[in-house]
């Protein structure tokens, strides 16, 4: 049976910055939709912070890179690093799919 390791989730403060925007924007449409999109995405990384590979990588980054991985949960992406040597993950980008991406 195969062990796998249990990863750190870290936010990047841009990152979480961009998920509470985000989250205070829906409270706005409506009192469910921020909590739809939080119960979404946070327990897809919990699902990461145990098998850190599971998701492809990041197809929008500069470089093909094994590190760059990302998802998608209700149109929103999701864009994490994952950081071996630290046994971290970080979560570096939350965006909506209709916003243009940025290159990094």
């Amino acid at each position: 049976m195969v062990k796998h390791r249990t990863f750190k989730i870290i936010w990047d403060v841009n990152a979480l910055n961009d998920f509470v925007e985000i989250l205070e924007f829906l409270s706005k449409k409506g009192n469910q939709a921020p909590r739809i999109v939080k119960q979404g995405i946070l327990p897809r990384l919990e699902v990461i912070r145990k098998n850190a590979f599971i998701c492809e990588t990041d197809k929008l980054k500069d470089t093909q890179d094994r590190e760059f991985r990302a998802f998608v949960v209700y149109s929103y992406r999701i864009t994490y690093q994952i950081k071996s040597s630290l046994n971290e993950i970080r979560v570096i980008r939350v965006r909506h799919t209709s916003r243009e991406p940025l290159g990094y």
